[in-house]
C-alpha cells in the first residue's frame, strides 16, 4: 500500500558518494547474481521455477513476503507521508496491513494451499468458471507489468537525483539485473534475494532513524519541535478524523477503517499474487499459513523506520514541502542520507534503496510469469505440452515481462503522481478480486457466473468513481487519497451487489464440487497434519495471528490517548 505524494525529487540532492560507496553497491549486485546462479541448481521442473517446488521454510517465505511489499516507493512515500501528515502514517500499517495479513494466514491460506493452485486466478477457476479465471488472469498480468514498470521508473528518478545516472540507464540496468536472476533461478532466486534485500533495507534505515533522532534532540526534542510547528494533532493518529471534521488527510475514521482498513487492505494483501505467491512456495500448509503471520511482525514495526525519518525531516528542514521551496516531502529520506550518513554507511543506504526497488519489481515479474504461463498460455493457448516446454516458456515470458516493464516504466513518466497512481491501481484491480473471493469463499450459493460479473462490475464501478465522479468534480472529495478510499468502497459494494443479484438468477455450483473451496468445507490438502517441527506452541498460527493483532492495537495506544 502506498501514499499519494509525488515522487520526483528536488534537484541538488546529489549524494557525496565515493569509491567505497560504489564498491558496496557493486558487491551487492554480484551477490544478487550469485544467488540467482546458486538457485538454478534447484530448478528442474516448472513447479520449481514458479513456486520453488513448494519447499521453502516459513521464516524464508515470511521475510520474502514482507520484502516483496517493502519497495522503495513505499520507503520514500511513507516517509513523505510522515513529513506531511505526521503520525497518521501508522494507519497504513496497523490497520491497513496487519489485520488483512492475519486474515490471509488464518482463513484464506488453507484454501489457497490446500487446493494446490499455482496462482490466485487458478483458485477462481476452481470456485467459479473459465470466464472468471481468464478475466482475473488478464487483469492481474496487466496490473503486474504496470506496477513493475512504476518501480523501475521510480528507481530511475531516485538514482538520477542522488547519483547522477541518466534515467534510461537506471531503468535498463536494473531491469536487466532482475531479468538475469529471475530467469536463471526462478522464484527461489527472487525469494532468497528478497530475504537479503530485507536485511539490506534494514541496514539502510536503522542508522538513518537513529542519527535522525539524535540530530532532532531525541523523541522529546522532536515532539516539542513538531508540536510547536504543526500542533498536537500532528503526533496523534486519529485527531480530526471525526465525520464532518476537516483534516489534511482528507479522510474521516469511517473511510479510514472501511476504505483503507478493510476494502483496500484486504483486497491487496489477500488477493495480490505478488504476495500470496511467497506463501504458496512454503514447504507445507503450516508454513504457508505462518508466512503472512510471521511477516506481520516486522511489518508493524517498519513504520517507525519510515515515519521517524519523515518526522525528523519535517522538524529540522522546516521549508520541506512549502510553496516557496524546491524541496518536496519525498526528499525526506534523501535529505537525511545526505546530511547524516558518512561514506560507507551512505553506500549501504543507497544499496538499500536500490534493493527495495528491485524487490518490488521482482515480486511483480515473478508473479506475472507464473500467471501468464500457467493461467493463460498453458490453459488457453498451448495446452497439454510436457513440463520442460512450460519451464522454457516461463523463462521466455519472464524476459518479455521485464521488457514490457521497461516500456511501462517510460509510460509511467507521463504521470505526475505515480504513488497515487499505484494505489489507484489497487482499487481498480485488487479490490474487485477480493470481493469475488470473499463472497465465493463464504457463500455456497454464489453461482458459477457470479464471479466474472462481480469482477467486471467492481472494476468498472471503481474506475467510473475515480475518473468520472472524482476527476470530473461531480463529487467533492478533499484529496486523491480520499478518492482512492471511496473508489475502493464503491468497487467492493458494486461487485458484491452484482454477485448476489446474478447468483439469485443463475445456477450455483454443485455442492460436491465446493469441497475445500468454501468456508465450512475441507479437502485432503487442508487436513494434512503438521510436521513434528511445526507442533511447537510458538508456531501455532492462531497464537501468531492474534498476537499480531493485539500488538498492533497496543501500538496505537501511545498515539491515540
Amino acid at each position: 500500500m502506498h501514499t499519494h505524494a509525488d515522487l520526483p525529487l528536488a534537484v541538488g540532492l546529489r549524494l557525496p558518494t565515493n569509491g567505497l560507496d560504489y564498491a558496496i553497491l557493486a558487491i551487492y549486485f554480484l551477490v544478487v547474481l550469485g544467488i540467482g546462479f546458486a538457485a538454478r541448481r534447484s530448478v528442474r521442473t516448472s513447479l520449481d521455477f514458479f513456486l520453488s517446488g513448494r519447499s521453502l521454510p516459513a521464516w524464508v517465505t515470511g521475510l520474502a513476503f514482507v520484502a516483496a511489499n517493502l519497495g522503495a516507493t513505499e520507503i520514500l512515500g511513507m516517509a513523505a507521508t510522515g513529513a506531511q501528515y505526521g503520525v497518521a502514517v501508522v494507519h497504513w500499517y496497523w490497520i491497513g496491513a496487519v489485520p488483512a495479513m492475519v486474515f490471509l494466514g488464518l482463513v484464506m491460506m488453507p484454501f489457497y494451499y490446500g487446493s494446490k493452485v499455482r496462482s490466485v486466478p487458478e483458485f477462481l477457476l476452481q470456485r467459479f468458471d473459465r470466464s472468471a479465471h481468464l478475466l482475473s488472469s488478464a487483469l492481474f498480468a496487466f496490473a503486474a507489468v504496470l506496477i513493475a514498470g512504476v518501480n523501475l521508473y521510480a528507481l530511475s528518478i531516485v538514482v538520477e537525483a542522488l547519483l547522477g545516472w541518466p534515467q534510461w540507464v537506471s531503468i535498463v540496468v536494473a531491469g536487466l539485473f532482475v531479468l538475469a536472476y529471475i530467469t536463471v533461478g526462478g522464484l527461489s532466486s527472487a525469494i532468497y534475494n528478497e530475504v537479503l534485500q530485507f536485511f539490506v533495507i534494514l541496514a539502510a534505515l536503522i542508522p538513518l532513524t537513529v542519527l535522525g533522532l539524535k540530530r532532532a534532540g531525541g523523541w522529546d526534542g522532536l515532539s516539542a519541535t513538531l508540536t510547536e510547528r504543526h500542533g498536537e494533532a500532528f503526533l496523534h493518529a486519529w485527531s480530526g478524523t471525526g465525520i464532518g471534521e476537516a483534516n489534511p488527510l482528507g479522510a474521516n475514521w469511517l473511510t479510514i477503517v472501511l476504505g483503507l482498513g478493510f476494502v483496500l487492505s484486504f483486497g491487496y494483501w489477500t488477493t495480490n499474487f505478488a504476495e500470496v505467491q511467497r506463501a504458496l512456495s512454503a514447504r507445507n500448509l503450516s508454513a504457508a499459513r505462518r508466512t503472512p503471520l510471521i511477516a506481520a511482525f516486522p511489518k508493524m514495526f517498519i513504520v517507525f523506520l519510515v515515519m521517524i525519518p519523515g518526522l525528523v525531516a519535517a522538524a529540522i528542514v522546516p521549508e520541506i514541502g512549502t510553496s516557496g521551496s524546491d524541496l518536496t516531502y519525498n526528499d525526506a529520506i534523501p535529505l537525511l542520507m545526505r546530511e547524516l550518513l558518512p561514506n560507507g554507511v551512505l553506500g549501504i543506504a543507497v544499496t538499500g534503496l536500490l534493493a527495495a526497488f528491485m524487490a518490488g519489481m521482482a515480486a511483480n515479474v515473478s508473479s506475472f510469469n507464473t500467471v501468464f504461463t500457467s493461467d493463460i498460455w498453458a490453459r488457453y493457448v498451448v495446452r497439454d505440452r510436457d513440463d520442460e516446454y512450460y519451464l522454457r516458456f516461463g523463462r521466455l515470458i519472464t524476459a518479455v515481462g521485464v521488457l514490457a516493464s521497461i516500456g511501462t516504466a517510460f509510460l509511467a513518466a507521463s504521470f505526475s503522481n505515480i504513488m497515487g497512481y499505484l494505489q489507484t491501481l489497487f482499487s481498480f484491480f485488487n479490490v474487485p478480486m477480493f470481493v469475488v473471493f470473499v463472497i465465493g469463499m463464504f457463500w455456497k450459493r454464489a453461482s458459477v457466473k457470479s464471479g466474472v460479473w462481480g469482477l467486471a462490475a467492481g472494476t468498472t464501478a471503481a474506475m467510473v468513481n475515480y475518473f468520472v465522479f472524482y476527476r470530473q468534480g461531480v463529487i467533492a472529495i478533499p484529496s486523491e487519497q480520499g478518492a482512492n478510499f471511496v473508489s475502493a468502497i464503491v468497487g467492493f459494494v458494486a461487485g458484491a451487489v452484482v454477485m448476489v443479484g446474478v447468483s439469485l438468477f443463475t445456477a450455483p455450483k454443485p455442492a460436491a464440487e465446493l469441497a475445500g473451496l468454501v468456508y465450512g468445507t475441507t479437502s485432503p490438502g487442508m487436513t494434512e497434519p503438521p510436521d513434528e517441527s511445526d507442533r511447537a506452541w510458538y508456531r501455532r498460527p492462531a497464537l501468531l495471528g492474534w498476537g499480531a493483532v493485539v500488538l498492533a492495537v497496543a501500538c496505537y495506544l501511545p498515539y491515540s490517548l
